[in-house]
């Protein structure tokens, strides 16, 4: 019996499949190879030594400017390149009175903030709702976060003036009789500076511009230094096995008168 020998052409069907599929297994594998080359290393996460709440209304949250142009964006950096490796988040919620941060400060102890910037109370101003009522409500958000051990600093603000000299003194003495007598840090003045310079400011003589801002964070910075001093102090004193560096994702979180 006589058996011919196929040549490559004549090969059959099933054999010509089994090479068609070893081709493109090999294929695969390769792009397979090429993509992971391309995907960048997993970035380990960042150590903070703490987590600074910056809560606030829309000045806080950086009403119309990019996430990180907002101060509390450009404070964490700042404190980072100076060695404090601090995370900063902003809580900040456009239109939000002081009635209104009281209603969500216990979310806001979710995020397990060891500093707050407390900047609240323009939007109840503007609105004119009664000196007593915003001061209130300042003093029960800062008894909330001391019995949960958090250091305060609460950021002092002043209102316009043609709601009248009497409202507008009152509501400025707000803030320092209030730090005073429940011993906070106090910031003088949150927009010191910014406020009515036309180059600082959006085109509605109320936002900061990103550069805006930046004047702002100059202006927090040393109280917020002044309550990473007292944040350490009391751990020092109460609860030394927090000293160790805490490990948090890198993303910030930004959660906005």
């Amino acid at each position: 019996m006589r058996h011919s020998l196929l040549r490559p052409w004549q090969a059959t069907p099933i054999a010509v499949l089994i090479v068609l599929l070893f081709l493109l297994a090999a294929s695969a594998g390769c792009e397979q190879r090429r993509q992971q080359d391309k995907v960048p290393p997993t970035k380990a996460p960042a150590v903070y030594r703490g987590t600074i709440v910056a809560v606030g209304d829309s000045l806080t949250a950086g009403k119309g400017v990019a996430e990180e142009q907002a101060y509390p964006a450009q404070l964490q950096k700042k404190l980072q390149e100076n060695g404090y490796p601090y995370r900063v988040i902003n809580a900040g919620i456009s239109g939000e009175t002081s009635s209104g941060a009281l209603s969500r400060i216990n979310w806001i102890l979710t995020t397990k903030p060891d500093i707050v910037i407390l900047e609240t109370g323009a939007n109840d101003g503007l609105r004119g709702i009664p000196t007593k009522v915003i001061e209130d409500n300042l003093r029960q958000i800062i008894h909330i976060l001391r019995q949960n051990k958090v250091v305060v600093v609460l950021a002092g603000m002043q209102m316009v003036r043609n709601l009248g000299q009497q409202y507008t003194e009152a509501f400025a003495a707000i803030y320092p009789a209030v730090a005073r007598q429940e011993k906070v840090i106090l910031i003088p003045f949150f927009l010191q500076g910014v406020a009515a310079a036309p180059s600082l400011n959006q085109e509605d003589t109320i936002h900061p511009t990103g550069q805006g801002y930046q004047v702002v964070v100059d202006t927090v910075y040393p109280y917020v230094l002044q309550a990473i001093k007292t944040l350490l102090g009391n751990r020092r004193t109460t609860e030394p096995q927090n000293l160790e560096p805490r490990k948090e994702n890198s993303k910030t979180a930004s959660e906005q008168p």
